[in-house]
């Protein structure tokens, strides 16, 4: 896998890209947010530091995505939980906070590019509308929802298990792998974002327990 490491400090990009490597990767390191601009074209997964020289690593991922949809794992020494939930609500699929322990990142970078990979056909059933897994499409009547690899892959996991209450933890092995924390904000985030654009469905919490898709949508 081709990897673009954005990291302004030298020793921490230093650190990621050796254990990129070591890993099998490529890796392509840049420490301001123009030069991720430029060669964000030339990989297939992104590493986002928070603190490029240029500009605050957010705006850069706000530009990035308004051009791409290359996955990014935001890596991090910002840990508050406004940067986190910023950071996944302006299209980051993942975000991990330094220190970094390497084979989670490792795992969990495998992860994010694994939803992005291109599934067999397939249209699921989704209450009363149908997720099209090949193109992360919700089609409701005649309207048709563009959801992101993340929320398709959750979306994915509910919708198989219609009805009955899906733990959390369930959820985040199937979309961001064994290794992912039970109480990261990730999963709110996203299944926030995904009760926006789908209003015709129901998504209900469980307390204590995770989250159910009602069946009758």
């Amino acid at each position: 896998m081709r990897v673009l490491v954005a990291e302004d400090d030298r020793s921490v990009a230093a650190a990621l890209t050796a254990a990129l490597t070591r890993a099998g990767h490529t890796c392509v390191r840049v420490a301001r947010g123009d030069e991720l601009l430029a060669r964000y074209r030339d990989v297939d997964a992104v590493l986002l530091d928070l603190g490029l020289e240029d500009m605050d690593g957010l705006d850069a991922l706000a530009e990035l995505r308004r051009v791409s949809s290359v996955p990014v794992l935001v890596v991090t020494a910002r840990g508050d939980e406004r940067s986190t939930v910023q950071a996944l609500r302006s299209g980051a699929d993942d975000y991990i906070v330094k220190p970094v322990r390497v084979h989670e990142l490792l795992a969990r970078l495998l992860a994010v590019t694994r939803r992005y990979e291109q599934p067999t056909p397939e249209l699921l059933p989704v209450g009363s509308a149908a997720l099209d897994a090949a193109t992360h499409e919700v089609h409701h009547g005649d309207a048709v929802v563009a959801l992101t690899p993340t929320e398709a892959g959750l979306l994915t996991v509910l919708a198989r298990r219609a009805g009955a209450s899906v733990p959390r933890q369930d959820i985040l092995t199937a979309v961001w792998g064994a290794d992912y924390a039970a109480d990261s904000r990730a999963l709110d985030v996203h299944l926030a974002q995904l009760r926006k654009k789908l209003p015709m469905l129901t998504i209900t919490t469980i307390r204590g327990v995770g989250f159910r898709l009602e069946a009758h949508g």
